[in-house]
């Protein structure tokens, strides 16, 4: 693992790495297309023509806007969504969510799988 960045936004935490994102989400917080604009600068910033998964560590409760997945859809290089929760609910929630995003979405119960799965996609796209 090399450098990581650590973003501290009004309504989350973002930590980037070198072919993901982690974010998280405070207790609370609605995610809406607007915020959406935040993630991609900072996939802009950071990722500018590299693929990029991000995962999202829902360890807080907070909203999302299904609509939001469309959005996020476009960000090119953006391979795939992890979303990282252990309540029932939440993965219920991450599955109904998926059907508004085109690329691969899964869930996972930690984070450390959620990992391992970003970097298999980035191999896989590496590869192909």
């Amino acid at each position: 693992m090399g450098v990581f960045y650590y973003y501290d936004l009004e309504y989350s935490e973002v930590f980037v790495f070198d072919d993901y994102i982690i974010n998280q989400m405070r207790e609370g917080s609605t995610i809406t297309k607007q915020k959406n604009s935040k993630l991609k600068k900072l996939i802009d910033t950071h990722f500018q023509d590299k693929p990029v998964v991000y995962i999202s560590n829902r360890i807080f409760s907070y909203s999302v806007d299904p609509m939001t997945y469309i959005e996020t859809s476009k960000i090119q290089n953006l391979l795939a969504i992890a979303i990282v929760t252990d309540n029932k609910l939440n993965q219920k929630n991450a599955v109904y969510e998926s059907e508004f995003y085109t690329n691969p979405f899964k869930v996972f119960d930690n984070v450390s799988d959620a990992i391992i799965w970003a970097r298999q996609i980035i191999v896989e796209h590496q590869s192909s």
